[in-house]
């Protein structure tokens, strides 16, 4: 059973309770009518009710009554949703007025069902912008307790199983961050750690990414791979993690032993912490396209309830399986309560 594979079963163990805000996408409503088929997640569905329903039986979507159809402009907690955010924002200039008005847009609602208890995770953003699906994410559900940023991992399913962990990598931050400081990037580090152990079930030898390693190199670029090294290991000393380390000392047990002998990761890294978003996108999308490699995500990391985001060119299948991923990080955040 390959990981995708045992993530669903795990989902279809312990069933979470997903929201989907764009409930009246092609895309989505597919994906959630397959979910609810196969009894994955509990589908909280966003959008107009009739027009979901024309929309079930235009494209022969028997399911799709099994799921929880909330209509943002009309439902019995949209009151109590509006005082929630009344509450949670009014320092930051938030008014009931506005409140009222924001309720009815489906990723605030969204968030506010998780926020009050009555989902635990949601994905969106195959019909919006990464920033319109963090955007209220942040201000409502914020981030876990010591985590001050969130970054996006990525799962790399790559052809080559010498590499990683028989052939599963996870690259970080690859969607989210532009330029993090020291202590960020050793956040990133932390969370992708995490990800590594409760969603793809292997043991962290992170790889702290630089174009130095060991200081072969020096600059303020280094130097921040090399702080961020530092504070993650203070944060997390039980973590395997190693840096400045370029990509061929972390992979290339031949390479590491020259550039850095001694290391217990070096060579045989599973996780690639990159040292900014530019670095980490094309990084990604290289070993993807040139590679061949599958590459799953992003999964947001952070969150104090899981919230991911989707690409706008995502398939049926990709939001299937985020679903699958997003019920596993539920199940991951409560365990840690």
């Amino acid at each position: 059973m390959d990981l995708i594979q045992q993530l669903i079963a795990r989902a279809k163990e312990n069933k979470q309770r997903i929201v989907l805000p764009e409930g009246t996408e092609e895309r989505t409503i597919k994906a959630a009518d397959q979910l609810l088929a196969d009894q994955v997640a509990d589908i909280i569905l966003i959008g107009n009710p009739t027009e979901i329903e024309a929309l079930a039986a235009k494209f022969g979507l028997s399911h799709i009554k099994k799921a929880t159809v909330i209509d943002p402009k009309s439902h019995p907690k949209k009151a109590a949703y509006a005082e929630l955010l009344f509450q949670l924002r009014q320092k930051k200039g938030m008014t009931p007025e506005k409140a009222a008005v924001l309720v009815e847009n489906p990723l605030y609602l969204g968030s506010l069902i998780i926020k009050a208890g009555d989902a635990d995770g949601e994905i969106a953003g195959a019909d919006n912008t990464t920033g319109d699906v963090l955007r209220p994410a942040l201000q409502i559900i914020k981030t876990l307790p010591g985590i001050s940023c969130v970054s996006g991992a990525f799962l790399i399913f790559l052809k080559d199983k010498s590499y990683g962990e028989n052939g599963l990598m996870l690259f970080a931050d690859c969607a989210v961050m532009p330029n993090p400081t020291a202590p960020e990037l050793a956040q990133i580090a932390i969370s992708t750690a995490d990800t590594a152990r409760h969603i793809a079930g292997i043991e962290p030898r992170i790889a702290m990414l630089s174009f130095s390693t060991k200081g072969s190199a020096s600059g303020e670029q280094v130097e921040k791979v090399v702080e961020a090294t530092r504070l993650a290991k203070e944060l997390r000393p039980e973590l395997a993690i190693d840096g400045e380390l370029q990509a061929d000392a972390a992979v290339v047990p031949s390479v590491a032993q020259k550039k850095a002998p001694g290391s217990a990761v070096a060579g045989k890294a599973n996780v690639f912490v990159f040292p900014n978003l530019e670095v980490g996108n094309i990084g990604y999308k290289m070993v993807q396209r040139f590679g061949g490699a599958e590459a799953i995500g992003p999964l947001l990391q952070g969150m104090a309830a899981p919230v991911n985001d989707l690409s706008r060119g995502c398939s049926v299948e990709d939001i299937y399986k985020m679903v699958a991923i997003c019920c596993n990080q539920a199940i991951a955040v409560k365990n840690r309560k």
